[in-house]
């Protein structure tokens, strides 16, 4: 079942969505060559505390670290390791998520390390378009798949193709709640949006095939045929213009 937000639960999604934004913001400046994903973790971890939160990924279904680093080829899901070293040229996927007070927020950003081809700067800026181009239709009468259709739209408009094994999804006392949200579908199918319903929006959009392999360690998932992957997510609640975005990733 979709849950509609009370104002107070909103604020309290909001806030948890704000310090998302703000540790998101301060781990993509210390990106950059030589950097290993296990160190950003460790980051991560030290500005939980400094916010007084806790990570809404780590032991999430075993899940063993407080964030997701994914690079060039992977998707989404890479587990940190100080054996995944960051090298120019490579796209940097961060998804974090927060619980705070009993309430989640969720996002993620993808960050190039300069300098990147011409084709990983499209591939960004067209992800991080069609989120947007998403967030738009969350509004008040429209149909969920009236987002999904927008990111489809964009992406595959733009000469890419768009995940289909991993949706965004409902948040706000659960990190996933109903309904799931297919970066892909139908305009005018799937239930009535009414204000104060909250979601996490989140493209991943790949250069070639849509289809996903599972690594061995059964969480990093990558592109089947080994080209590139970017990912943006925001959490957004439904309202009468547009979709309120609340956590505020510069």
């Amino acid at each position: 079942m979709v849950s509609v937000k009370t104002e107070d639960e909103i604020k309290k999604i909001s806030r948890a969505s704000e310090i998302v934004a703000h540790i998101l913001d301060e781990l993509t400046a210390t990106i950059r060559p030589g950097l290993n994903t296990g160190e950003i973790d460790t980051m991560a971890e030290e500005k939980l505390r400094k916010y007084h939160a806790t990570s809404a990924f780590k032991g999430y279904r075993g899940y063993p670290a407080s964030i997701c680093v994914s690079i060039n080829d992977e998707i989404v899901h890479g587990i940190p390791s100080p054996q995944r070293v960051i090298r120019e040229g490579d796209i940097v996927s961060l998804d974090f998520g927060v619980k705070l007070n009993g309430f989640f927020g969720d996002a993620a950003v993808t960050v190039p390390v300069s300098p990147v081809s011409e084709l990983a700067v499209k591939l960004m800026a067209v992800t991080e378009e069609a989120l947007y181009r998403g967030i738009r239709e969350a509004k008040v009468g429209n149909r969920l798949y009236d987002i999904s259709s927008a990111i489809q739209s964009h992406a595959e408009g733009s000469g890419f193709s768009v995940v289909r094994d991993f949706v965004g999804h409902g948040i706000g006392r659960a990190l996933h709640e109903d309904p799931q949200i297919p970066n892909f579908g139908q305009r005018g199918k799937g239930i009535k949006l009414e204000r104060g319903m909250v979601f996490a929006l989140e493209p991943m959009v790949n250069v070639g095939d849509y289809r996903v392999r599972l690594d061995p360690d059964g969480w990093t998932a990558r592109t089947y045929d080994g080209a590139l992957s970017a990912h943006f997510e925001h959490t957004v609640m439904v309202d009468y213009e547009h979709g309120v975005v609340l956590s505020g990733v510069n």
